[in-house]
């Protein structure tokens, strides 16, 4: 991530959500953006946070992002 524009390019995992519901993993994937507009663009948070590690993350749902992968 670029600390002065908070641009950024991070392969990222998770889960495609269609109509709400949680439909198949994802993995081998970029996300690409801004954090700024990322995180202005945080319309919804999951009450589904669950301690497996020590990174962890609620479901989030974002305005609009860019991904890309195969």
């Amino acid at each position: 991530m670029n600390l002065v524009t908070g641009d950024y390019s991070q392969s990222a995992v998770g889960f495609w959500i269609e109509k709400g519901e949680l439909t198949y993993p994802v993995e081998e994937i970029t996300i690409a953006g801004n954090l700024k507009e990322m995180l202005l663009g945080i319309e919804m948070v999951g009450n589904d946070l669950t301690f497996r590690s020590s990174v962890i993350a609620p479901t989030l749902k974002i305005h609009r992002m860019t991904v890309a992968g195969h």
